[in-house]
């Protein structure tokens, strides 16, 4: 959508000024971590932007979704579940960003939940009638964490909840 509008400069001034936004609906992105393996559940898929822009396009990220008219809790919930097959019933919000605010309106939803390996129900991969092929790892979160310092992580969703989880769940936590 192409919106023109008059905003009002920090000088007083009013300048007409025109902008496109994008809207694609709001998400959200949960972290799994296990604090006794110190093991965090990312996924590996396939993201044509990524492939697009000079990149060999399989993305590792964390579990993510877009809202689709549920709430961010009850739709985080699916999501992991369809790709990941871990079943999580107690999630916890740590915050909500605008990811790409220049242009893009979509707010994401930020949770993490403890996880074991005995609340994995399926497989995972995601649903195949959508084109999901996906692959989970389980990697200690100091490989993770590597894993953004090589380059290999790149997802910006990703890197905030490593570091998030970083600086909060593990912090203190005996290796």
């Amino acid at each position: 959508r192409k919106t023109t509008f008059d905003f009002r400069r920090n000088d007083g001034e009013w300048q007409r000024q025109s902008r496109e936004t994008y809207d694609c609906g709001n998400g959200a992105t949960i972290l799994l971590y296990s604090l006794a393996r110190r093991t965090v559940v990312l996924i590996r898929q396939f993201r044509l932007p990524t492939f697009v822009n000079d990149y060999h396009g399989f993305l590792i990220e964390t579990p993510a979704g877009l809202l689709e008219n549920a709430s961010p809790e009850a739709r985080i919930k699916a999501e992991v579940q369809e790709e990941t097959g871990f079943q999580v019933t107690d999630v916890h919000p740590v915050f909500s960003a605008f990811m790409s605010p220049g242009s893009v309106t979509e707010r994401v939803h930020f949770f993490v939940a403890q996880y074991q390996a005995k609340s994995r129900v399926s497989e995972g991969g995601g649903l195949q009638h959508e084109g999901e092929d996906i692959e989970v790892l389980e990697p200690t979160i100091e490989a993770a964490l590597a894993m953004i310092d090589s380059g290999e992580i790149c997802d910006g969703k990703t890197i905030m909840l490593l570091q998030y989880a970083a600086l909060h769940v593990f912090a203190g936590v005996n290796k």
